[in-house]
């Protein structure tokens, strides 16, 4: 129908003569597309997204997401709250609601080291991995976008409503589901497709064998996305699952700087997309840059990085001091140094 008619506002207010021409309506479906009470749900369904101030995004739409529209079962519309953007690169970083310490850490540090490069993070707002990954971004001031098994008039969940707003205010909050569409164990699956359609490819940071994030996984293979996976304790349930990933052929992910050599984009500290936090009334200096560029992947002890840097002990020491000082970089016990969160 939407091949005949080119949008569905077409078929909603095409007449009955028009839908029975088409050829591919059944009396039974011309029946209830007519019918008063359905008319009237629908008008009902309007009031729920004009007072949630959410967009409707159909497939036929400019701005409808280029990736997501050429999989093989894009959402016919999206509802968003926010902003999408056509042609953003983005990443998913998924993983176990119930993660370790470890898990949460990895997700937090990789989501905020992609969106500071301006990648968009995505992810389901779900609690453990996925609030990290959002959290990560938006700390590394870059864009994220949470994909949802319910409506996007609901935060769920509920501990996640500020999590949700700040998303909206850097990014989009969307779904194929009406607003007021209850968070149902079913619509997750689905919602899934999503998150990988939007992505270039997907990182499961941490998950068990029945983990929901391996179906992302499995939806990204089958959209022709890169899948990664962040190894983790063999002995821990929690890391079955993506260390059979890297087993059946995943990418291993030890730093951003595998997913950012994947994706064929240039990791270089000029791209770097500061939070404002860190940015205002600060600019980095070359040897500053050469550093900050350095601490990126965590903590690392002031030799590697005088090593790595090509600097002195005396002239890293002296830059450390200044971006202490400015709140960009904090000092671990044992000469280590990473940035701030």
């Amino acid at each position: 129908m939407l091949d005949c008619f080119r949008d569905p506002v077409y078929i909603w207010e095409a007449g009955e003569a028009e839908l029975k021409a088409s050829g591919l309506c059944t009396p039974k479906v011309i029946r209830s597309l007519m019918d008063k009470d359905v008319r009237e749900s629908i008008t009902a369904a309007m009031d729920k997204i004009n007072k949630c101030d959410a967009d409707v995004i159909t497939l036929y739409d400019s701005c409808y997401p280029s990736a997501l529209k050429h999989t093989a079962d894009p959402p016919i519309v999206l509802y968003c709250r926010g902003k999408l953007e056509r042609d953003e690169v983005c990443v998913a970083v998924v993983g176990s609601r119930r993660a370790t310490w470890y898990g949460l850490d990895m997700a937090k540090r990789l989501s905020r080291e992609l969106a500071v490069r301006g990648i968009t993070i995505v992810s389901g707002l779900a609690r453990g991995v996925d609030s990290q990954a959002h959290k990560g971004a938006l700390e590394g001031g870059g864009r994220t976008i949470a994909v949802l098994g319910c409506g996007v008039d609901r935060a769920y969940p509920p501990e996640n409503r500020e999590l949700m707003n700040k998303v909206m205010e850097n990014g989009a909050v969307i779904s194929e589901y009406l607003p007021g569409t209850e968070p149902v164990p079913y619509n997750f699956p689905a919602r899934n497709r999503i998150i990988s359609g939007l992505s270039r490819g997907v990182a499961v940071v941490e998950a068990s064998e029945r983990s929901g994030s391996l179906i992302t996984a499995d939806f990204a293979l089958e959209q022709g996305r890169d899948v990664y996976a962040v190894p983790g304790n063999i002995n821990s349930a929690y890391s079955t699952g993506t260390n059979r990933l890297i087993r059946e052929g995943a990418k291993i992910v030890t730093g951003v700087g595998d997913i950012i050599e994947e994706l064929n984009l240039e990791m270089t500290s000029e791209n770097l997309n500061y939070s404002a936090k860190k940015s205002a009334g600060f600019n980095l200096s070359g040897d500053e840059k050469s550093i900050a560029q350095r601490l990126m992947s965590g903590p690392v002890h002031i030799d590697s990085i005088a090593r790595d840097c090509g600097l002195s002990i005396a002239a890293v020491s002296s830059v450390l001091v200044m971006l202490e000082l400015s709140g960009f970089v904090e000092q671990l016990p044992g000469k280590f140094y990473k940035l701030t969160e």
